[in-house]
């Protein structure tokens, strides 16, 4: 697989993961995760954990905030806002990901442990993978009715979400290069995954045919040029 290390919607209940459903966690597990919760939230609302509490779990996690672990950790959790995690989105990842399973229990040292495991099914999976990279175009819509990605935030993700990938470096030099366009539409980000997936790095078997985004069109001309 290619992929390694505002709103986006919530996808079902706390049993829920991001690309399927994990066993129902029991009220004795909830309780804990509750608790867990409770360590990192905000002393003005007690149902959401703000910027210090996300630095503060990214510390106890042995992680920066801007690595690619901590938005595996929030697609897990499907949460709808960057720099905060909701009481349930908080549980509902920590359920995905299996930490009520894991060796070290329901703390931090189990949220630290079962991590990895959202990297591996993005890895492995390409369902997984391509839940994960719309996730991420969509968890930076910061603002309401935003639709588009600047360059710079498009560039800076996809070298987060795609840094593997064959036409990720080059890709990303070209957008700063061109002139026409200013942001990158949800069509051009999905494109561009296939496209890494189908094409090879010197853009050869390259189909113009097959309806690509003018974009990607314009970025295999100055390749092959």
């Amino acid at each position: 697989m290619l992929g390694r290390g505002r709103s986006s919607g919530s996808r079902g209940g706390v049993g829920g993961s991001a690309s399927g459903r994990s066993g129902s966690p029991s009220a004795k597990d909830i309780q804990a995760l509750g608790d867990l919760f409770a360590k990192y939230a905000s002393a003005d609302d007690d149902n959401e954990i703000g910027p210090e509490g996300v630095e503060s779990l990214c510390g106890d996690l042995g992680t920066d905030p801007s690595d690619v672990s901590v938005l595996h950790l929030a697609w897990k959790m499907q949460a709808a806002r960057m720099g905060f995690f909701k009481r349930d989105e908080f549980i509902r990842g920590c359920v995905a990901l299996g930490v009520p399973s894991a060796k070290a229990g329901i703390t931090a040292a189990g949220m630290k442990e079962r991590l990895p495991s959202a990297a591996t099914e993005v890895e492995s999976k390409r369902d997984a993978l391509v839940d994960f990279h719309t996730y991420a175009f969509k968890f930076c819509l910061t603002e309401p009715l935003q639709k588009t990605l600047d360059l710079d935030t498009a560039c800076a993700m996809l070298q987060l979400v795609l840094p593997g990938a064959p036409h990720t470096e080059k890709f990303c030099e070209f957008l700063k290069e061109q002139t026409e366009y200013k942001r990158v539409t949800l069509d051009q980000w999905t494109s561009f995954l296939r496209f890494n997936e189908e094409v090879a790095e010197d853009c050869s078997g390259y189909d113009e045919t097959q309806a690509w985004p003018l974009l990607i069109d314009l970025y295999v001309e100055k390749m092959t040029n």
